[in-house]
């Protein structure tokens, strides 16, 4: 796919007079209209108060109070809440439900300048790896519109990818920014647990759920994250250390940058052509003067089993919100108060989100807690432990994002084991609460970009976006002599 402008371009041109805040935010809505029909990126285009957004950026543009976001075109998933327009988080339950305050995060993009286009597609409360649980129909990958987009955020990384947005924000519990970035061509960044405010999320699970970014590259992610990041006193997860310059490195020598190959992440799970781009990548890095190191998180075998029993835990706690009575859908039948309930998230839910809140009651049941639920919680501890070690003796690690390239929609809906051991290469960031970013390394045998994860010490976000920056830059350079 052609590379879109970048936010520095959009900047330019703004910050020129090249072209007008409306002039773009029209240009993006023109193609999400013309467009998004065969993707079905977008559950809700807002024209209006895009336009709106935009008249109030180029005020700010010609007093010279523009700030790196002003004027830019964005998205936001739709588990993000939105101040009078529609947050649904893809399902029946919340079809209806308007938010009366705006997230932090976008409260933040608001107070940048930026124009916010619309609320992107997802799996349903962000459970899945597909975008194909959405009440409002499945997201189409844009290099092949067969094929899946990732998820939970594939509504945001199609978006990017087909260029309906400059840059997207959405969430990831256990990889729903990175594997679908993966999938699509373009750069997701998880941050450290705690460097963006998660009020205004709508919860899956509290403690592994993160905000984050998707974008042409690591350069345009670092500046969307230096917008929204930052200790909130509406999260006490939130934490000050995270204070932006996230791009402060970005074109600076990475010569003698350690980094970590772990052993467990190229096993035989691993799609060979996979493994060769990421090894490739590896040896890239290699050639710059960086120092490769093999290192070990042994844990890496119990991680998906850890990750979603807290994860469903976690969601059927959150989750017991939605009964029809406090929020969400009401069923219009039910002879008594228990009923009505049962009928309300029978109807509201749908089959992924009922298949996690079973598995995270059955987990925390009596004489289930200490056999499920108290293990993963020590696995967890484990795995943090690992990574500790690991980075007393390198900068960064580098992994395949997903053990395979974005296959056939209809594939894997019906084996959700199958679905569920594809995060295998993502969920230990969000376990361990560290950084990761996303970017392309190549491309499968059917043109299907390959994805390349680099993980790095908490609050150390600027490291792994210069390292995923540095290689960015060199291999877009290739692939346009290669056109």
């Amino acid at each position: 796919m052609s590379k879109k402008p970048g936010i520095a371009k959009l900047r330019a041109m703004l910050d020129k007079k090249e072209i007008s805040a409306c002039e773009l935010a029209g240009e993006y809505i023109k193609r999400i209209k013309a467009a998004d029909k065969k993707i079905n990126s977008y559950i809700t285009v807002c024209e209006s108060e895009a336009m709106a957004a935009a008249e109030r950026a180029q005020k700010l543009i010609a007093s010279g109070g523009a700030q790196p976001l002003t004027g830019i075109p964005v998205s936001v998933k739709d588990n993000i809440c939105t101040k009078n327009i529609k947050t649904t988080c893809a399902s029946r339950m919340l079809e209806d439900f308007v938010p009366i305050y705006d997230a932090t995060a976008v409260k933040k993009l608001n107070g940048a300048g930026a124009v916010i286009l619309g609320k992107t597609n997802m799996d349903e409360f962000a459970m899945g790896g597909s975008s194909q649980t959405s009440y409002y129909g499945g997201v189409k990958n844009p290099y092949d519109i067969s094929r899946v987009p990732g998820g939970s955020s594939g509504g945001a990384a199609a978006a990017a990818a087909a260029g309906f947005c400059a840059a997207a924000i959405g969430s990831d519990t256990g990889g729903s920014v990175r594997q679908p970035a993966s999938f699509c061509g373009v750069t997701g960044l998880k941050p450290t647990y705690g460097a963006v405010s998660r009020w205004g999320l709508i919860a899956f699970a509290s403690s592994l759920d993160q905000i984050g970014v998707i974008a042409g590259s690591a350069e345009d992610a670092g500046i969307v994250l230096d917008c929204i990041c930052g200790k909130d006193e509406n999260d006490a997860t939130s934490s000050d250390k995270a204070k932006g310059g996230c791009t402060a490195k970005t074109g600076s020598d990475i010569s003698g940058i350690r980094i970590g190959i772990p052993k467990e992440f190229f096993g035989s799970g691993i799609d060979d052509e996979v493994r060769a781009a990421v090894m490739g990548a590896a040896d890239y890095y290699k050639s710059l003067g960086c120092e490769i190191r093999e290192c070990s998180i042994p844990s890496l075998e119990y991680a998906v089993s850890s990750y979603y029993l807290i994860s469903s835990a976690e969601a059927a706690s959150n989750l017991s919100r939605f009964d029809g009575i406090k929020f969400g859908h009401r069923s219009g039948f039910g002879e008594d108060f228990n009923e009505l309930i049962s009928n309300s998230r029978r109807e509201g839910f749908g089959d992924e989100v009922k298949r996690r809140i079973m598995l995270g009651n059955y987990a925390l049941c009596s004489g289930y807690y200490d056999d499920y639920y108290k293990k993963a919680t020590c696995i967890r501890t484990k795995i943090i432990s690992e990574y500790k070690a690991v980075f007393d003796e390198c900068d960064v690690v580098i992994t395949p994002t997903a053990p395979e390239t974005a296959y056939k929609i209809g594939e894997r809906e019906n084996d959700p084991v199958k679905m569920y051991l594809a995060d295998s290469c993502t969920v230990t960031a969000n376990i361990a609460g560290l950084p990761a970013i996303s970017t392309t390394c190549g491309y499968d045998k059917n043109n299907m970009p390959i994805g390349m994860s680099i993980t790095g010490r908490a609050f150390d976000e600027q490291t792994i976006i210069a390292v995923c920056d540095r290689f960015e830059r060199d291999f877009t350079r290739t692939e346009a002599d290669l056109k």
